[in-house]
């Protein structure tokens, strides 16, 4: 065994130890390579950040025990009056026809809690059955009557559900149940809640990305839900509401696509100032009873959303629910999971009475990952790029105000200790035994220690693990992270990408770099001393996310700024030309249609290649040229009646596209090797 793997192997043995882990297979293991990047900064985490729903059926919403432990699980909103329940309710009377109301459950009630808790509250006015005069009055009685300072309203829950799309959830008064209708009522919602209150936010319902009915065009519409809604709605409107109920417990993996495509639509329907619209996820739940609702296998798939959503930009996740009740009572890794979607228990009974939750407002399993998602990234603190190599383990990280760095480790094995290597890129840990925080399956609380170092640490099975690292030496005289960068002048192979100047540090600032990730790799594009840069030779039809970071004389580095995401084109002359568009869309699946011009000298005989970006797409059939696909490799060859394209000439091809996770459209196409144009 090599000498640095003995190593590796005596500090996982020791963490084992002081975990109080059996090591019995623990040295048979690679230890698994954890890549952290200061340099490679996401989103700042906002003050928004965890959050929860209570609904106005649950009688302990208002109570001080609830709030005291949601406040101990760094609980930072809470939205109000419940789901479907928001497009019944009347604030005014407390009344919500068709539905059930508890006790001591009315807004003020509510706010009572809110402020307990130390939490903000997002309130969804009722679009369903009410009025925007309806709207108007909640709001100043809120906050020019009360003074509460409610800055977040929605309009209305998931009112695609109304029954225009075939599937009706959601209650809706209106006769006309397009995306055309509802926007038009959040136009006149917004200037009548704004004329109480100038001060607040606004948010919209949108479909999720790659979720139903996203994708659909029904009878009499002018496009899509979000297409529509964004068209019209867009420059009254502040945040956009997304709700995900992935129901599998693997598919953080689409999120980055979620939020991206949610940005495109936003930027290209929305209007002039677009890029003020955030993103607020107000309902998440893993959505998975048969694998773990609240059980371990749940809450690590809540801890890698949740922080994995935080990263994207998003302003607050919003667990489905506080409480919510028992359903299907299964094992689940060696424990009871009651089926239930709630945050702590509602000590409720089966119907014939053989099963009963534990006592009331007992944390379930997803309780701590939020609760471990809050101690690991806080308010303030920039999400940086961190990546494991097995598939088993993932990491989150997060870089605090004062210096330090905080890692976040997942282990989805149900019977594998792993141990870990860290490495880090742009940060320098302090040694010594960093503080480490555990939850693993069954426990009741997250326990604290001192274990491992910075570099090597073991996971137990089913485990969440935060370590928090001091830097090596003080970080103070830096210079300030340069501000939002923002691009222009893109083209196939270049962009210019410009930001504000960064404050300088106790030295000044002689150069700014500019990063991009890929991966939880730094690539440095170029450096400058101004603050533009044009960055070249980058690849067609390309997506990137940089980070500019300020160096001074003496060689100390800020931050790196918030992230700046762009896709660079295709050529703007070649000598072919295709134009590729998504014709029908059902959710899953699509008909594409592909007009390919030849530009150049005649062809006789052609063959066009085109990649999936993600591996969840494939082709399903195609027509007017023989189709083949290789991992996520398409490749259509002419037919024999279709194989001569003189100059000017066109052919028409097609083909059915599926997919199961959001549906990014390819962008590159090459003609017998040359890549294309794409008006």
């Amino acid at each position: 065994m090599p000498n640095t793997l003995l190593r590796a192997a005596s500090a996982a043995l020791l963490t084992l130890t002081v975990l109080n882990i059996s090591p019995a297979y623990a040295d048979e293991v690679t230890p698994v390579a954890v890549t952290v990047n200061a340099r490679a900064g996401l989103a700042t985490v906002p003050s928004t950040g965890i959050g929860s729903n209570h609904a106005i059926w649950d009688s302990q919403l208002g109570t001080d025990g609830t709030a005291d432990v949601l406040k101990n699980a760094g609980m930072k909103l809470l939205r109000y009056p419940g789901g479907s329940y928001s497009d019944i309710y009347h604030w005014a009377d407390h009344t919500a026809p068709g539905g059930y109301v508890a006790p001591d459950t009315d807004f003020d009630t509510f706010m009572r809690g809110v402020r307990r808790t130390g939490a903000q509250a997002m309130v969804t006015a009722n679009y369903g059955t009410g009025t925007a005069a309806e709207a108007a009055a909640w709001v100043r009685h809120a906050n020019v009557t009360k003074g509460y300072g409610i800055k977040y309203w929605e309009i209305g829950n998931e009112n695609y559900g109304n029954g225009h799309y075939g599937s009706p959830w959601e209650a809706d008064d209106h006769a006309d149940k397009s995306p055309a209708e509802y926007a038009r009522h959040v136009v006149a919602y917004a200037d009548a809640m704004k004329a109480a209150d100038p001060s607040i936010k606004i948010g919209a319902v949108l479909t999720t990305p790659a979720n139903w009915p996203d994708g659909l065009v029904t009878a009499g519409d002018e496009g899509t839900w979000n297409k529509v809604v964004l068209s019209m709605a867009g420059p009254k409107i502040d945040f956009v509401i997304l709700h995900w109920y992935p129901g599998a417990l693997d598919k953080v993996a689409h999120v980055p696509d979620m939020i991206y495509l949610t940005r495109r639509q936003i930027a290209q329907y929305a209007g002039p100032g677009s890029e003020r619209i955030g993103i607020a996820m107000t309902e998440f739940n893993t959505g998975s009873s048969s694998n773990g609702t609240n059980t371990q296998p749940g809450a690590l798939a809540a801890a890698d959303a949740y922080a994995t959503l935080l990263a994207n930009g998003v302003f607050t996740v919003d667990w489905w629910n506080v409480h919510n009740g028992i359903g299907t009572v299964t094992q689940v890794e060696g424990q009871t999971d009651y089926g239930d979607f709630g945050l702590l228990s509602s000590g409720t009974c089966t119907s014939d009475g053989s099963v009963c939750e534990p006592t009331l407002n007992t944390p379930f399993a997803p309780y701590y990952a939020l609760q471990m998602t809050s101690r690991f990234a806080r308010p303030g603190d920039q999400l940086i790029r961190a990546a494991t190599d097995h598939a088993k383990v993932s990491a989150h990280a997060a870089r605090r105000p004062n210096g330090d760095l905080a890692v976040l480790l997942l282990n989805t094995s149900s019977d594998t200790s792993y141990p870990v290597t860290i490495g880090y890129s742009g940060f320098n840990p302090a040694s010594g035994t960093p503080t480490v925080l555990t939850h693993t399956n069954g426990a009741t609380s997250i326990t604290g220690s001192e274990a491992g170092s910075a570099t090597s640490q073991t996971l137990p099975p089913l485990s969440m693990t935060t370590i928090v690292l001091r830097p090596a030496t003080a970080q103070t005289g830096l210079p300030g992270a340069p501000r939002q960068p923002t691009v222009s002048e893109v083209t196939d192979k270049s962009a210019t990408i410009s930001w504000p100047a960064a404050s300088a540090g106790a030295r000044p600032i002689v150069k700014y770099e500019v990063r991009r990730q890929n991966g939880a790799i730094s690539e440095q594009l170029g450096e400058t001393s101004g603050t533009s840069l044009t960055v070249r030779n980058l690849k067609p039809g390309t997506r990137y996310t940089l980070n500019v970071i300020a160096r001074d004389s003496g060689g100390g580095l800020s931050w790196a700024s918030p992230p700046l995401t762009f896709t660079t084109g295709t050529p703007a002359s070649s000598s072919c030309t295709v134009r590729f568009t998504d014709q029908t869309d059902w959710g899953n699946g699509y008909l594409g249609a592909i007009d390919i011009t030849n530009n150049g000298a005649p062809i006789n005989g052609w063959t066009l290649n085109f990649s999936w970006p993600r591996t969840w797409q494939s082709l399903g059939s195609g027509w007017s040229a023989v189709w083949t696909q290789n991992g996520q490799d398409v490749k259509a060859v002419n037919e024999p009646g279709n194989g001569s394209l003189p100059t000017g000439a066109s052919a028409t091809i097609g083909f059915v596209g599926n997919y199961s996770g959001p549906n990014v459209l390819p962008a590159v196409f090459t003609l017998n090797g040359t890549v294309c144009a794409t008006p």
